[in-house]
């Protein structure tokens, strides 16, 4: 089979690779449709998880499969799924105790592109099938399906680790495609008023349209001080940080009110610290609650919001600006994801 992979730090290219083998549990799916994300490019270009060699990338994809292990009960060979990025391993204490994501030690649940070959090939392996692929309804588009798979179920993490109350103020801090949806998940969960923090248009725009009431363009000045004036001074309560190096932590301490959460579902990619504003946190004890997660993968997870957008709660359709037809524009995708043209939200590639 082919594969579009890492070859290595800051090189890509299509590879060959033997095709997956599968256990009991398991499945073989190949894609219809994936799309490159910010991550890969943390992964790649600035070598966040450190060197991998001939790593197939990608974790967003749809698909349909095409052999499935003998103990696979829900899922049989020309069915179509969706594929959670993050597919965890059920038989686990870490499962067993909520926290899926970190099935196997930390950040396990992540396999694809992260530890295992991802979905950019012919052909790619899903764990424990049963638990981890959701059936792709008739009535929900494929690219509205492949943004669940990541940019959706990330951005409501976000909102969710946010604590959000009714009526609560939000700021969300990069408004690329996941904290677009950190917008959106804070509007379900009751929030009045949403800071979308970011300054491209096509970004600011889509920002509104999921529900932010105000825009902070950080070229204008520092984010802090437009955040204090839009709140005469009394900050918000929840920041949800989708983007941005690791010194955005210090503006979201200073703009976050006492008794408040900072949420962070942020991949940093770079820098061996992350810093606190001491004075700002209170000398560590301004009861600024500082939480961040991977976002939850599995089966239930994609059944929840596939019934959030089949009841019209959100339009992940809105985050697709660029579409592409063929799987050599794999490549092409991801470079776009790379160079964050000034129109671009996130592309999908139909493997057609």
């Amino acid at each position: 089979m082919r594969g579009f992979a890492m070859l290595g730090i800051n090189k890509v290219g299509w590879i060959e690779k033997e095709k997956p083998t599968y256990g009991p549990y398991d499945a073989i799916v190949k894609p219809i449709a994936v799309s490159p994300c910010t991550s890969d490019i943390h992964t790649v270009f600035e070598g966040a998880l450190g060197e991998r060699e001939d790593m197939i990338l990608g974790h967003e994809a749809v698909g349909e499969i095409v052999e499935t292990g003998r103990e696979v009960k829900d899922f049989k060979p020309g069915d179509k799924v969706i594929v959670p990025a993050i597919t965890p391993d059920w038989r686990t204490l870490e499962s067993q105790q909520g926290f899926s994501q970190h099935s196997g030690g930390m950040l396990a649940g992540w396999k694809f592109s992260n530890f295992k070959d991802g979905v950019f090939g012919n052909f790619f392996h899903v764990n424990d099938a049963d638990m981890n692929l959701a059936h792709l309804p008739d009535d929900i588009p494929v690219e509205s399906a492949v943004m669940l798979t990541d940019m959706v179920t990330t951005g409501f993490h976000g909102a969710e680790l946010a604590n959000i109350q009714l009526g609560d103020v939000v700021a969300v801090i990069g408004i690329g495609p996941v904290g677009l949806m950190a917008v959106a998940g804070a509007k379900i969960l009751g929030a009045s008023r949403i800071l979308g923090v970011g300054s491209r248009k096509a970004l600011t725009k889509a920002a509104n349209f999921y529900g932010a009431t105000d825009i902070v363009n950080y070229r204008n000045g520092p984010v802090e001080d437009q955040v204090m004036e839009l709140t005469n001074g009394k900050g918000v309560d929840r920041v949800i940080i989708a983007g941005a190096s690791p010194e955005i932590m210090k503006t979201a301490i200073k703009i976050v009110k006492p008794g408040g959460t900072v949420s962070n579902v942020n991949y940093y990619g770079e820098g061996d610290t992350i810093p606190i504003p001491r004075l700002d946190w209170g000398s560590g004890m301004a009861h600024k609650t500082i939480v961040g997660g991977l976002t939850p993968g599995g089966r239930d997870r994609m059944e929840k919001l596939i019934d959030l957008v089949r009841y019209n709660r959100v339009d992940p359709s809105k985050l697709v600006t660029h579409k592409f037809h063929g799987f050599s524009h794999v490549e092409e995708a991801l470079m776009l994801m790379k160079d964050k043209q000034q129109d671009l939200i996130k592309p999908v590639v139909f493997v057609d």
